[in-house]
């Protein structure tokens, strides 16, 4: 097994072995989610995108859009900045607790598009670069990756130059979604995706469509990425990555097991991912019961009532 908190990513990109990442996903990807998708196979995992303004500006912000642990590694931190210097400030709070930075260029959002972050960044690689020589200077360590998130465009021979653009400026490596910022639930180009990996020299990770797990292996068959992204399909399984079809009961033990020991996941947040989880283990009216429950004591009951959960679950990678 992978020991994820002393190994650094680029040491992980050297195996032969494609990596299993989860991706920065908005309010999801906190730490107890983090912690429980390592347990089930996950690689590396992304925060959520940080906007870098108001995480500089205020202690407070700090606070709430950010938290980590000891265990929570390896982990890329992202942000999402409309300015060199605000990026670079944001990533110092954090580089000596994290394994990398990573710039959100492929937030397709019109709030992201108004506030000149994101997708707005395509249009602009004269900022990204910017941004990419700045934290290389203030953060010289070589083993602390800088990297980006972008969507492919229509014409994918300006992504192709973007991305070796970026490769000249010292990216260690890039995601690509294989989506334009105006696609919603159209298919993932993969296509577009195997270009790119062809046209650079750094690894490639490929991010769409990954649902079950034997898209996993497809992507990497079908585009040769050094590793592969998943999203929502993690938060209806968060097993996904260890072979899973759907959650196992172990996986939702886990997950209670892990807020019972750390309390500061949001309710919300908390049943959200239940909702989730569970699913395919309920009828549609115990969905519809289910989601309607709020309080934490209420959610507990049903789960653990209703739901031959196992205790003291191994690591499934021990297995």
């Amino acid at each position: 097994m992978r020991d994820r908190r002393t190994t650094s990513i680029l040491n992980l990109l050297r195996e032969d072995e494609p990596l299993k990442i989860c991706a920065p996903m908005v309010r999801y990807s906190k730490l107890q989610f983090r912690h429980l998708v390592r347990k089930w196979g996950a690689d590396i995992a992304f925060t959520p995108m940080i906007t870098a303004s108001s995480f500089i500006k205020s202690a407070k912000a700090r606070e709430v859009d950010f938290s980590t642990d000891p265990n929570d590694r390896p982990l890329i931190v992202q942000f999402g900045a409309s300015s060199p210097s605000d990026f670079v400030q944001a990533a110092e709070y954090v580089a000596d607790v994290s394994d990398g930075i990573d710039i959100n260029c492929g937030c397709p959002q019109k709030w992201a598009i108004a506030e000149k972050i994101g997708g707005y960044l395509l249009s602009h690689p004269e900022i990204i670069h910017d941004m990419i020589l700045q934290m290389r200077n203030r953060i010289p360590d070589e083993s602390f990756t800088k990297s980006i998130k972008i969507r492919v465009e229509d014409d994918i021979t300006k992504t192709v130059d973007l991305c070796r653009q970026l490769e000249s400026g010292g990216v260690s490596f890039i995601t690509v979604h294989g989506r334009t910022i105006r696609q919603k639930s159209e298919p993932a180009n993969w296509d577009a995706i195997k270009t790119i990996k062809q046209s650079v020299r750094i690894p490639v990770f490929g991010n769409g469509d990954i649902k079950v797990p034997g898209d996993v292996d497809r992507m990497v068959a079908a585009t040769g990425v050094d590793g592969v992204m998943a999203a929502n399909a993690l938060l209806m399984n968060p097993a996904l990555f260890a072979g899973h079809e759907i959650t196992p009961l172990e996986c939702v033990a886990d997950w209670l097991d892990i807020n019972e020991k750390d309390t500061t996941c949001p309710f919300r947040i908390f049943h959200h991912h239940l909702i989730w989880m569970l699913d395919k283990h309920m009828t549609k009216a115990e969905r519809i019961g289910f989601s309607d429950y709020t309080t934490k004591e209420q959610v507990v009951e049903y789960v653990t009532s209703h739901f031959d959960l196992p205790r003291n679950t191994e690591n499934p990678e021990e297995k």
